[in-house]
């Protein structure tokens, strides 16, 4: 009998920047010290239109330093759209496995984001599947042709391949997972693998979501056992 059971983290990382200067304007998830004071700048409203401007702006452009960036010049957007992240379940029990039967788990990513330039939601592992108090581990995949990896995605729906890894579904996820068959490998913190995008988008969004589908196929010398790993997710908006 052989389970398996995955532990899944996720982490959100808000920015936030200031300035050092004479007045402010802010919010709840920002501020900005020395906006435009030069002639006029804000909302303006009547009963058929809103208008956001800036008017007298004498440095227009884009200006940034370690840990901030501000353009001037223009309204900025509008943030109506508070930043969220959730998963839908945060353990993955894959119970007992069978050698040369493909097993499959999903949960969902949702995504919401109003910053200007969107976000993106990145995905490793702490090692590979490793049985409890040993050495033993699940390789990950490398799909039928052994070509897959953390970076390239490929097809995996040969049984006789053994492994584990993922696949992709929904909205704003990478080009490479092209349908259902199309897999790739969690980046592996223990050999220094780099934290791969899963979810990604330049635009504003609301409850975005894409599903994960974890997949394992075992030999039949697959040392018997219960194995685990830990999956970190981590979503970053972009201003």
């Amino acid at each position: 009998m052989k389970f398996l059971f995955l532990l899944i983290t996720f982490y959100l990382l808000p920015m936030t920047a200031t300035a050092l200067a004479v007045e402010q304007m802010n919010s709840n998830s920002y501020k900005i010290r020395w906006p435009n004071l030069n002639m006029t700048s804000g909302s303006k409203s009547s009963d058929n239109y809103n208008i956001l401007d800036t008017v007298g702006q004498t440095a227009p452009g884009e200006y940034d330093s370690a840990g901030f960036k501000v353009k001037a010049g223009f309204p900025y957007i509008k943030t109506i759209i508070p930043f969220s992240f959730t998963i839908s379940d945060l353990s993955m029990d894959f119970g007992s496995l069978a050698p040369g039967i493909f097993s499959t788990q999903t949960n969902t990513l949702t995504v919401s984001s109003g910053g200007a330039n969107g976000y993106a939601v990145t995905a490793s592992a702490n090692n590979p599947l490793t049985i409890q108090a040993g050495s033993a581990t699940i390789p990950d995949t490398t799909c039928n042709n052994g070509s897959c990896s953390e970076t390239t995605a490929g097809v995996w729906d040969d049984t006789t391949k053994y492994g584990f890894g993922y696949n992709m579904s929904g909205n704003d996820i990478p080009a490479a997972f092209t349908d259902a068959t199309y897999f790739k490998q969690f980046a592996d913190a223990s050999f220094s693998e780099t934290a791969q995008i899963v979810m990604s988008s330049a635009n504003v969004g609301k409850s975005r979501t894409a599903t994960v589908t974890y997949k394992i196929n075992i030999a039949a010398t697959q040392t018997a056992g219960d194995y685990e790993n830990a999956l970190t997710f981590i979503a970053v908006p972009t201003y």
